[in-house]
């Protein structure tokens, strides 16, 4: 029984993680953080055509999702993967996933 409960807890986890990841610009800012390391909100602000309110709740999800975290350098937050191992797991998975060719017809029913 202790190792179901355990892999419904881990399973809750990582929907918590992949729930995170699940959008666009929040994928965008991981993927810049897992090459370049620590970015403040305005480094990342450079790099995508998002306000820095948005990009700023986009890293408040992250973060409670226990992806990044921050480290402040005067007022500027600066964050980084908690977690850069799993991450980068996780971005080589994606990589790797074929984009389903338009007008495919699909198995399931």
């Amino acid at each position: 029984m202790n190792n179901i409960l355990k892999e419904v807890k881990d399973t809750d986890s990582w929907a918590e993680i992949l729930k995170a990841l699940a959008h666009p610009t929040r994928l965008q800012i991981v993927m810049e953080l897992q090459g370049e390391g620590t970015k403040c909100v305005t480094d990342i602000q450079d790099i995508l055509p998002v306000s820095q309110v948005n990009i700023s709740q986009h890293l408040t999800v992250l973060r409670n999702a226990g992806i990044v975290n921050f480290t402040r350098d005067g007022s500027q937050r600066c964050y980084y993967i908690t977690r850069p191992d799993f991450i980068k797991g996780i971005i080589s998975l994606l990589e790797n996933i074929e984009t389903p060719v338009e007008g495919a017809k699909c198995c399931f029913r």
